[in-house]
């Protein structure tokens, strides 16, 4: 699913990924806030094309371009109790330890609460040093 957004001229390359950080409120006033505003918060994008198109913004060094992006599998963590296949609700992982290679598998931005998930893949098992036997798992909407 191709979405259109706007993305700093700088940051603007074509096979780009990037991860939205959400809105910004120095943007509240901005008439462009809904176009720069409409991705997920915490979610992977790859830019798939730049357009000409640019427009000037106060908070990009720069202007902002117009792009294409496609949102990237949501990369995340589970027990092994589910299966490829498996329609599923994220609980995220009561974890602090924070310097952890996996902390952001675990507690993923882009998991919404209460929403449900299809496990496209299970990868490889992660090395948790809290000891919790978990699994890499790709997400779909």
């Amino acid at each position: 699913m191709t979405l259109i957004t706007l993305i700093g001229e700088k940051l603007a390359k074509q096979n780009e990924e990037f991860i939205y950080l959400g809105p910004n409120n120095e943007c509240r006033n901005c008439k462009l806030k809904t176009v720069c505003f409409n991705l997920q918060q915490g979610r992977k994008y790859k830019i798939n094309k730049v357009r000409d198109k640019q427009h000037s913004c106060s908070i990009h060094e720069g202007n902002v371009v117009v792009v294409e992006v496609n949102p990237l599998p949501i990369i995340a963590s589970i027990d092994k109790k589910e299966s490829e296949g498996s329609k599923i609700k994220i609980n995220k992982i009561e974890c602090e330890n924070i310097g952890c290679d996996n902390y952001q598998l675990c507690l993923n931005r882009a998991i919404q609460r209460d929403k449900t998930y299809k496990i496209k893949k299970i990868h490889e098992k992660i090395d948790c040093p809290e000891d919790f036997e978990l699994y890499k798992i790709e997400l779909s909407d």
